[in-house]
């Protein structure tokens, strides 16, 4: 269900379960407000009734909105008026339109990661179950290796280093 209501002199299309940002309302953060000048209000293609119909909200948060600058000047008379605004606003979570609450959503269900097999091991009287075998890797014929096999250096690099820019610069200058 949808409802377009009339707030602050502005018109705000919800559903519940959605959050707007509308002009100052007075409360707190967590007051319940209900909002009572709906324009229109439909379930799907249909349209519903007004006569009556309420929103009820939630105030989520009291806030400021962003910055606006106002400039004002009049040429060649050496007028400059430079002022700035932050006008106040209130966030609000939208819980029900008329008797039809928000649907909360379900927390997605974890899959359970070996469980029985762990309980089922270390019940008393239980046989014992086969572990995976795991590859045996000792560190010893590593090191044996890395011992026999004499690390041989790496060749110098073939690239002859370009000279400084500097330095030819000098090589010309005495020559002259």
């Amino acid at each position: 269900m949808f409802a377009v209501l009339r707030t602050g002199g502005k018109q705000y299309r919800v559903s519940p379960g959605d959050k707007i940002v509308v002009e100052k309302l007075d409360g707190n953060a967590g007051d319940k407000v209900t909002l009572g000048d709906i324009l229109l209000a439909g379930d799907g293609g249909t349209m519903k009734d007004v006569k009556g119909l309420t929103v009820s909200a939630e105030i989520v948060a009291q806030g400021k909105g962003e910055k606006v600058t106002v400039f004002k000047k009049r040429r060649r008379h050496n007028y400059r008026r430079k002022k700035g605004h932050r006008q106040l606003h209130t966030i609000l979570h939208i819980v029900a339109i008329g008797d039809q609450k928000a649907e909360k959503k379900a927390a997605p269900a974890k899959a359970e990661t070996k469980p029985a097999k762990a309980e089922a091991a270390h019940a008393p009287g239980a046989a014992p179950a086969a572990e995976p075998k795991a590859e045996k890797k000792t560190a010893a014929p590593k090191a044996e290796k890395a011992a026999a096999a004499p690390k041989s250096e790496k060749p110098a690099s073939t690239k002859k280093a370009a000279p400084a820019k500097g330095a030819a610069e000098k090589a010309t200058k005495t020559k002259k």
